[in-house]
């Protein structure tokens, strides 16, 4: 038996899946502690792994256990579920926060699953494997809530758990069948009205869900193209580019080293834009006057120099987008324009 495992952990007993241990040892150590985006109202696509890739469900009662203590955190917090799937060593949920309290909410779920699945196995010692990941989400009805349910609820196909010939309803561990059954026998905290929306149906009657169910089976079938869930597996944020600026400048002043990178870039890229279309508003110019007008145009330089001074774009950056040539040439330019204005 492994060190600091204990008793009771029988991998070769879960309900899941074959799974080869992974030892990752070490490869959070080094990462730093990215700040989460909260609001009242946000809506995230959490996901969270066993430590070295190590099961969180070994048996049905840890799978009931986990459901047990997330309904007892909606409570606490006023989570609303929209969408979630048990796996094997790692876990999805598609949550909104009301209040704003994800951190919160999040760290009373995983310790206090962590306690009771160690008290269970007789075991000690971290279950899960760093920070968990939390995706933010555009619930505007675009389709972007309705992109990580589906993805959620199809993550047991993903991993091969399904035969071809079942039904999506088959796996239990996930919400799928929530959304197939009536509210009288569903969980209070499982939110479906705004997914069943999404995927075009009005209301939550017997014909809709069994066309909710139609339409999984048919979305289970394009599973073969990796290309479908892209946004889900990279970035921060899952909207389209307004609700991104829109979150971002809800960030402005708050980004610092202890948010990611990207996120950083992409709120600085906004910024940067912000200024351009007020000097746009100012000017009365439309967006094909950048290229109408000359490269050295004062008006320009004046809005390079504001860009320099604001933002941390490049020259190169800010020369290709107020279409002003190379970094080369605008560069000494943009010198001399600065010596002789600021």
């Amino acid at each position: 038996m492994e060190k600091g495992k204990g008793k009771g952990v029988r991998p070769e007993l879960c309900p899941f899946y074959p799974l080869a241990r992974r030892r990752r040892v070490g490869q959070n150590a080094l990462m730093p502690r990215l700040m989460r985006i909260e609001y009242p109202g946000a809506i995230y696509h959490v996901m969270s792994r066993g430590d070295q890739g190590d099961p969180i469900f070994c048996d049905e009662g840890d799978c009931q256990e986990f459901l047990k203590t997330l309904a007892e955190a909606c409570g606490k917090t006023g989570f609303a579920v929209h969408a979630y799937c048990l796996m094997k060593n790692h876990f999805h949920l598609v949550v909104e926060t009301p209040e704003g309290n994800l951190v919160a909410g999040m760290r009373w779920l995983l310790s206090t699953y962590s306690n009771r699945f160690n008290h269970r196995h007789r075991r000690h010692g971290h279950l899960f494997s760093g920070r968990y990941k939390a995706l933010v989400v555009e619930g505007s009805g675009d389709g972007y809530l309705r992109t990580a349910c589906d993805y959620t609820h199809l993550n047991p196909v993903r991993a091969r758990l399904l035969p071809l010939e079942s039904r999506l309803l088959e796996y239990p561990w996930s919400s799928f069948g929530g959304y197939l059954t009536a509210p009288r026998h569903r969980p209070g905290w499982l939110r479906v009205e705004r997914l069943l929306g999404e995927h075009g149906i009005a209301q939550d009657t017997a014909a809709g869900r069994r066309e909710f169910e139609r339409r999984m089976e048919a979305r289970r079938a394009g599973e073969g193209d990796p290309e479908q869930w892209k946004g889900m597996r990279r970035g921060w944020c899952l909207g389209g580019q307004e609700f991104q600026r829109q979150l971002l400048e809800r960030l402005h002043g708050q980004l610092g080293p202890d948010h990611s990178g990207e996120m950083r870039a992409q709120a600085e890229r906004a910024r940067a834009e912000a200024i351009v279309t007020e000097e746009m508003k100012r000017l009365r110019w439309n967006e094909g006057e950048w290229s109408r007008r000359a490269k050295s145009d004062p008006h320009k330089l004046a809005l390079a120099a504001r860009l320099r001074r604001e933002t941390t774009l490049t020259i190169a950056q800010i020369a290709e987008r107020l279409r002003m040539g190379s970094r080369k040439s605008v560069a000494p330019k943009l010198h001399a324009w600065r010596k002789a204005h600021e």
